[in-house]
């Protein structure tokens, strides 16, 4: 203590001196810029005067209570530490900072690789020993058992000389070799000897399972850790005696997984969920594959959701790690652990009753809601990222539910309405990330609507088919009044393209209208019972015609009313679109009905579409929106 005092009196009067000294260079500059200006005092100015290098006296020879006097001329600033002394609580002296070389092949090969083939090899040859004194009978059952935990327990306690002396990596290998030699023994007290009862083998391997755990935290080392776990959950395994103890196996997981979960809340090890959440899922696995059946329907999904809350609640719980490796660790946790609880749901429940798979699904979006909103208050590094997957999932699961709950067309309604709501729900509380889950929704309302729904109708227009393509249609408008107030490039764009789709979805829609109406007309008058005539073909071969004459005029009805949209709102958008399907129109009217149609209904379609286009014509002529004044001020803009 005496010691310390003294060293931190002398850096203060360290300090002092360096001061000092700054000051009278500061003192000496300002007096040589003066004379630079003024020659006639550069001769009252000696060098002598202003020491710019003094050299530091002798630690001995400084007062304590105030500052050295200055030496004559020298010519060596003092040796001051490059780096300031670390104190450690466990140090008695201080410690400099000392760049800490790598680890080069050699190193590792010798304190790494040759450390775990050296024990293995050990290993090996007790292994060999122990197996020739059995097959000679020279140790009996009692002595091979006792000797396995003589030698785990030995090899314990001697690694701890090792740790003590800095050598922590060999020691946790000994433990390691030390903690399976128990395991082992156990396992062959027990399944081969019969020497201990299966409780007393089960209370014996949880005894090293928990005082592996405490020696990991009281070492603070990670590995020890694992090592426990991994004995865990070897456990059952171990003492399986191929009869269904469902309720006992996994109280003893869930408690197993507990304690994981209760480890990385006071010690950042976010491995270990991986290394319980594997445990747990392959001993769940395992028992489901060989014993599970309809009767233990209710405690098989009791304890699956014990796990599922198990491992939900880690990522809220887990300490940060140091490093940045690991911080989305809990995410991935959190939706693997979603996932496999979902199918082992549906595994079970979806077999007994659909309606209720559709609300669990349901029930556990709602799960998934509460926790975004808890993990809301957070702050840790991840915490965002949680709070989006958990939203992602309950909408992910809400879609999932639709075609459970629904079918046929249903189901494009379910994912129609729910990108309604979404919409509605992100811009109300400003959550782009829901939005974008909503285009997700309408997306695949819109294909399905398209591409999988076969609706049979018997009226025109007001009909299931034309209800469900207006739905569609006004999500779609949403997403366009929307989007463009998040005032970026893309959300400009999508709602662009939500325009153009809503255009396409009533060409379409209408197009089938027409299609269906003409279909119905043509079975009317031929059925396939009645024998074919040549009326009967000239009827169809009427009817035909008049549907690709209306198609004609749906699209230049619909070109026509685009176009007036477009100089409505003044929106060379919609103008454009108009331009395009007139011309698709012309090209079809030109090409496709002067050779199908007959001659009443080629005049007319020739007519209504000369019409509309000089119509259109004379609109840009007299350049009611003065187009022409723009482009003449744009290229004054640009000359």
């Amino acid at each position: 203590m005496d010691n310390q005092e003294s060293d931190l009196q002398t850096l203060r009067t360290l300090v002092r001196d360096l001061v000092a000294r700054v000051e009278r260079l500061e003192r000496s500059a300002e007096t040589r810029a003066t004379a630079a200006s003024d020659p006639s005092l550069d001769a009252e100015i000696q060098p002598s005067e202003v020491p710019l290098t003094p050299s530091r006296p002798a630690l001995s020879q400084v007062p304590a209570a105030e500052s050295p006097a200055m030496p004559p001329q020298a010519n060596t600033l003092p040796a001051m530490p490059l780096a300031p002394p670390r104190f450690t609580p466990r140090d008695s002296g201080p410690q400099f900072n000392a760049a800490k070389p790598d680890i080069d092949l050699e190193s590792r090969i010798g304190s790494h690789w040759l450390n775990r083939i050296g024990i293995s090899a050990v290993l090996i040859g007790m292994s060999y020993f122990l197996k020739l004194a059995f097959d000679n009978n020279w140790i009996g059952p009692t002595g091979r058992v006792s000797i396995g935990l003589s030698a785990g327990i030995g090899a314990i306690v001697w690694s701890e000389s090792f740790r003590k002396r800095g050598y922590n990596l060999f020691s946790y290998s000994l433990k390691a070799v030390g903690v399976g030699v128990l395991y082992l023994s156990l396992w062959a007290a027990f399944q081969v000897y019969a020497l201990i009862p299966n409780p007393v083998a089960f209370l014996a391997m949880v005894i090293v399972t928990g005082s592996t755990a405490l020696l990991a935290i009281k070492q603070d080392a990670e590995i020890l850790a694992a090592i426990a776990l991994a004995g865990g959950f070897t456990t059952p395994l171990l003492l399986s005696t191929g009869q269904n103890h469902e309720v006992e196996l996994f109280s003893y997981v869930a408690l197993l997984c507990a304690a994981s979960v209760a480890l990385v809340a006071v010690k950042p090890w976010r491995r270990l969920l991986i290394l319980s959440y594997v445990g747990m899922v392959g001993l769940y696995v395992g028992w489901y594959s060989e014993f599970y059946r309809r009767p233990e329907f209710a405690i098989t999904l009791v304890f699956a959701t014990i796990f599922f809350a198990i491992f939900g609640v880690a990522p809220l719980v887990s300490r940060v790690p140091a490093g940045s490796s690991l911080l989305h660790l809990p995410a991935a946790l959190t939706l693997i652990n979603t996932g496999v609880y979902f199918l082992q749901a549906y595994a079970m429940v979806d077999e007994i009753d659909k309606l209720a798979m559709a609300w669990f699904a349901l029930a556990l979006a709602a799960v998934h809601i509460g926790l975004s909103r808890i993990i809301r208050r957070q702050e840790p590094a991840d915490a965002e990222t949680l709070r989006l997957l958990h939203l992602a999932l309950a909408v992910s699961l809400i879609t999932i539910a639709i075609p459970i709950r629904l079918d046929g067309h249903w189901i494009t309604v379910g994912w129609l309405v729910e990108a309604g709501v979404l919409l509605w729900v992100a811009d109300r509380i400003g959550a782009r990330f829901l939005h974008y889950l909503a285009v997700v929704a309408l997306g695949l309302g819109v294909v399905r609507l398209l591409l999988i729904d076969n609706f049979r109708v018997d009226t025109l227009l007001l009909n299931s088919r034309m209800a469900t393509y207006i739905l569609a249609m006004a999500v779609l408008a949403l997403l366009a009044w929307f989007s463009p107030r998040r005032a970026s490039d893309f959300d400009r764009q999508l709602a662009a393209v939500a325009v153009l789709a809503v255009s396409a979805l009533a060409l379409v829609g209408l197009s089938r209208e027409i299609g269906d109406y003409y279909g119905r007309q043509t079975y009317a008058g031929w059925n396939g019972a009645t024998p074919w005539t040549r009326a009967a073909e000239a009827n169809r071969h009427s009817i035909a015609i008049a549907e690709d004459f209306t198609y004609s005029a749906l699209w230049m009805g619909y070109g026509a009313l685009l176009m007036v949209i477009g100089f409505w709102r003044k929106s060379a958008f919609f103008r454009w679109q108009a331009l395009f399907l007139i011309a698709a129109t012309i090209v079809k009217v030109f090409i496709y009905d002067v050779s199908q149609l007959d001659r009443g209904y080629r005049i007319l379609s020739f007519m209504i579409l000369g019409v509309l286009l000089l119509a259109v014509s004379f609109v840009y002529q007299k350049d009611w929106l003065k187009l022409s004044a723009a482009h003449h001020n744009d290229g004054g803009a640009r000359s």
